[in-house]
């Protein structure tokens, strides 16, 4: 099934019963993404964003439409998506990159740059997508997110269509949360890509090969602690009153974003080119694993972390 029309079963069943970030739930949050992930990496963008997008609503005391599917659509180039208001609503205009879900979506929550600063809008894909931008989206690697170009226009959004304050989408605490569950999307594709491989060698795996799993099994665990400690301090500190919600997701997603282009090596090693050149679910899980691990900021966090430490972050 592709993944858009298995983002339809989610959001009618088990995604909008999904725990939101800080709900106490986090680990079982966490633990689904996961599992989305390991089987399709396509299928775990779309979730995520539907997921997110729903706890970004919440956050801002706001009700999704029962049953729709929702996307988050947040690139922000120097040149994208504008919003002005006007007698009539806010007038969205501008093309925004990386839509993932595409026209196959019923909804998204779009930031645009207004006169007010910078905002988020809950809009209908029917109605304010004006246009795909041809040829936007020529993946290999999670092709089936079609995460295409969109253009936006299309009649005035009501004025209710805006979503908490300006600047709510990343001044909130769930900004962050949402950080750390990318992280666990990356952690499952890592996952399904050794499960693969223990599948195929399992019986009788030879020294080097054993070895070469030994190394990704370690690197799997360490991530999967690592996340399910984040978990437990998102709900222990649900609106961030300690602050700690940016440092945090930025620790993770490195740890996480170092621990899986490991295993992405072990694997390839323990397999060889067999699994890549033979085996298209396995060479899909690699190619769609490069590109999703792609949208990480790791230079900027890096020296963000760095500053943090030198400024008396208690790291040790």
């Amino acid at each position: 099934m592709k993944p858009w029309l298995e983002l339809k079963q989610i959001a009618g069943g088990c995604g909008a019963a999904l725990p939101k970030p800080g709900s106490g739930g986090t680990a079982s949050r966490f633990s689904a993404l996961a599992d989305w992930a390991s089987r399709d990496l396509s299928l775990a963008r779309l979730a995520e964003g539907h997921v997110d997008a729903l706890a970004i609503l919440a956050e801002a005391g706001t009700d999704p439409i029962a049953g729709q599917t929702y996307g988050v659509w947040a690139a922000r180039p120097p040149a994208s998506t504008t919003a002005r208001l006007g007698q009539d609503g806010w007038h969205l205009e501008g093309t925004k990159p990386y839509c993932s879900g595409s026209t196959r979506l019923d909804r998204a929550l779009v930031t645009a740059e207004c006169a007010d600063g910078y905002r988020l809008f809950d809009v209908s894909v029917s109605k304010n997508v004006i246009g795909v931008r041809s040829g936007s989206w020529p993946a290999v690697g999670m092709g089936d997110s079609l995460s295409e170009s969109l253009e936006f226009g299309g009649p005035p959004l009501p004025e209710r269509s805006a979503v908490g304050p300006p600047h709510f989408y990343l001044e909130r605490p769930g900004f962050w949360f949402g950080g750390t569950g990318v992280a666990a999307c990356w952690y499952g594709g890592a996952r399904g890509l050794v499960e693969h491989c223990l599948a195929r060698t399992r019986a009788n795996p030879s020294e080097l090969v054993a070895a070469e799993l030994g190394h990704a099994v370690a690197h799997l665990e360490l991530m999967r602690r690592l996340l399910e400690q984040a978990a437990e301090e998102i709900d222990d500190d649900p609106h961030d009153k300690e602050d700690a919600a940016r440092r945090r997701a930025m620790v993770v997603r490195h740890s996480v974003h170092h621990a899986t282009q490991q295993v992405l090596l072990h694997t390839a090693a323990a397999g060889g080119a067999g699994p890549l050149c033979h085996d298209a679910g396995q060479a899909r899980r690699a190619a769609d694993l490069y590109v999703y691990l792609a949208q990480f900021h790791g230079p900027q966090d890096a020296s963000a972390l760095g500053h943090m430490a030198c400024d008396g972050w208690p790291w040790s």
